[in-house]
């Protein structure tokens, strides 16, 4: 956190508060008793800097505080879904639920359930309290103790209490290991009052873990452990499709069983009037219907099926944008930066090192140099995007050069347990987009793997010792990054290594991650601009045997463990800065990813009923929360 996985097709654009993860230090301290402490009430929190807005704020200033209630939006999304339990880690969550990124669509929406929480759009890593009036912990931030609303309820009726939070987190950590992670550090939830629960933290000094409590998505334990409505009782370790009750300003009001699902926004909803909600969740009616095929997906944008659209290929935006409904504008388009400007991005071809080819260093090297980014960027991304040389990219955190002052002193006091190489060699990508230069690339990537054991004989990369060939399969999720998966096998197959590009289902690629059952999977990880708790789940060694985990390339390495830790604990900016650029520079030596490219701009095209704020908040484009229907009757 300081900063949600990553967006599903995270390539072409990097959005952001979706993916902000947690975990796990190895150090334990026994958190001292809350009880003990004098509890201070805030209205808000923020792991970085102070709160923009006072105790008492009306509204956030990037919403439209009069906007009307009404109208509908159709939306198309990509995949598909089979359950509707948000805490469970299995199937295909619906879209809307609990603030799944949509790839098609680029934004994250939770409309059934809530947070104790609510992040601000125009500040980094703050929140104010949503179920939750008010947050409490002590300077050591040893535990946190969250305040709920009286006010706040079910769509039953019934209140919103610790019993539901507790609930809700125990079965969070029992049946998802990536929640299980991302709450490592929390020990327990306990009730300490009529309406407050205090989480304990088994270490101090970790100021993103109050952030990380707040984040909780709260269910009903009362529906989940009543019976449904043909007398059979629920069961929350299993996936459903009974249609969810929950906290939140929407209600689900129909669907069909992995191709549509619509809500509808709730006249009881009992946060409407909130400071937190002011000029938010306008729309009526939201819909999502479900595509296989993203071209499918644009025809039934420009006939007039949908109407918000995300475009993620820069060939479209630049050749298909063009039809009647953009002409007579009907259709508007624009580019914002809004969702990129607190976050960085790395994404690319992730090689599990859990599979031996890729164990050799020199072998996941080699196989940067058949990347031939120049080419695509003239011959199918019409000059749109850049490429990727940093996990932090391309922010303030991205390491460059060779290193200097605290951050040389950083690496020089892990200098047995990190590459050599980061004190003596800047990490750069290969530059081709000429025959000539990519045929030196190639020449490179054979020096390296004939380091590593292998040579090239009748057309066939083949290991010297045990005479197989180097092969291996790139999975990917639909089929938007084919065109860059398949020019790439080809530039492998130049050097004798058979790359088979494979292209599944959304569910088939999600499990399949999930259990690492992959050689490579196109794929990345977000940032914030102030790392920290996330990155032992993105790249620790507890992380790189679980099932789920985020640590999809299997890196285990206690330099990068040593690292970690520096960059949680840092005590100040200047440290934290220092310390992610170490990282940094240890992670791109490690070569445990092919980087692509990423772009700033979201390319986004809606109907002109759509309108937003004149002035959108710093940090998100905030479709649909604080958007409304020109259609709908003025308040």
């Amino acid at each position: 956190m300081r900063q949600t996985t990553s967006r599903t097709t995270p390539a072409q654009r990097f959005g952001t508060r979706a993916l902000i993860a947690a975990a796990i230090l190895v150090t334990a301290v026994a958190a001292r008793p809350a009880q003990a402490e004098n509890v201070q009430w805030r209205h808000g929190m923020s792991t970085v800097g102070e709160l923009k807005y006072p105790q008492g704020f009306t509204k956030f200033d990037y919403v439209n505080a009069d906007a009307p209630k009404g109208g509908n939006v159709r939306l198309a999304t990509m995949g598909t879904f089979d359950t509707f339990n948000p805490i469970l880690a299995k199937g295909e969550l619906a879209a809307g639920v609990m603030g799944p990124v949509s790839s098609a669509s680029g934004m994250s929406v939770g409309l059934v359930f809530e947070t104790l929480m609510k992040p601000s759009m125009d500040e980094i890593l703050t929140d104010y309290g949503l179920l939750a009036e008010a947050v409490a912990y002590p300077d050591d931030f040893a535990w946190a103790k969250f305040r709920l609303r009286p006010e706040a309820k079910w769509a039953d009726g019934a209140p919103v209490t610790p019993d539901d939070v507790i609930f809700s987190f125990d079965k969070a950590k029992e049946l998802d290991p990536k929640a299980a992670s991302y709450y490592g550090h929390i020990t327990k939830a306990e009730k300490t009052g009529e309406r407050e629960v205090t989480f304990s933290f088994d270490e101090t000094g970790n100021r993103e873990l109050p952030k990380v409590a707040g984040s909780l998505a709260v269910v009903p334990k009362h529906w989940w452990e009543g019976k449904d409505a043909a007398g059979k009782p629920r069961d929350i370790s299993r996936t459903t499709l009974e249609i969810p009750m929950g906290s939140g300003p929407y209600k689900m009001t129909s669907m069909k069983a992995g191709s549509t699902v619509s809500y509808e926004l709730r006249d009881d909803y009992w946060g409407k009037n909130l400071n937190v909600n002011v000029g938010q969740n306008n729309f009526a009616g939201i819909r999502f219907t479900y595509f296989a095929d993203l071209d499918v997906a644009f025809e039934a944008f420009r006939s007039g099926n949908a109407d918000y659209r995300w475009e993620n290929s820069a060939r479209r935006w630049a050749t298909s944008y063009d039809f009647p409904a953009i002409k007579d504008g009907r259709i508007k388009l624009e580019r914002l930066e809004n969702d990129s400007r607190d976050s960085g991005v790395m994404v690319g071809f992730i090689l599990n090192l859990r599979r031996e080819p890729f164990q050799d260093v020199r072998v996941r090297e080699a196989l940067n140099y058949a990347f031939d980014f120049e080419e695509l960027k003239r011959t199918i991304f019409f000059n749109e995007y850049d490429r990727i040389n940093s996990f932090f990219f391309p922010t303030e955190l991205a390491s460059s050069g060779l290193p200097q002052g605290r951050e040389l002193d950083i690496l020089t006091e892990l200098k047995d347990k990190v590459p050599p190489t980061v004190f003596t060699k800047p990490y750069t990508n290969p530059v081709g987009g000429e025959p000539a230069k990519l045929r030196d690339n190639l020449r490179k990537a054979i020096g390296l793997l004939k380091e590593a054991g292998y040579e090239l004989k009748n057309n066939q990369m083949i290991e010297t010792k045990t005479g197989k060939p180097l092969t291996f399969e790139i999975l990917l999720d639909g089929t938007t990054i084919e065109r860059v998966a398949l020019p790439f096998s080809q530039n492998l197959r130049k050097i004798g290594i058979e790359a088979r590009v494979r292209t599944v289902d959304s569910s088939q690629y999600t499990n399949r991650w999930r259990s690492k059952d992959f050689d490579s999977i196109y794929l990345g990880w977000g940032q914030s601009l102030n790392p920290g708790n996330e990155q032992t789940e993105y790249w620790g060694t507890a992380a790189a045997t679980r099932e789920g985990s985020q640590n999809f390339s299997g890196l285990a390495d206690p330099g990068v463990d040593a690292l970690i830790r520096k960059v949680i604990f840092a005590k100040d900016r200047e440290e934290l800065v220092a310390a992610t650029k170490a990282l940094d520079r240890v992670l791109l030596a490690h070569h445990i990813i092919v980087p692509t490219y990423a772009s700033r701009d979201m390319r986004i095209a809606y109907s002109k009923d759509l309108m937003h704020p004149q002035n959108l908040p710093e940090y998100s484009v905030g479709f649909p929360a604080i958007w409304w229907s020109a259609s709908a009757k003025a308040p």
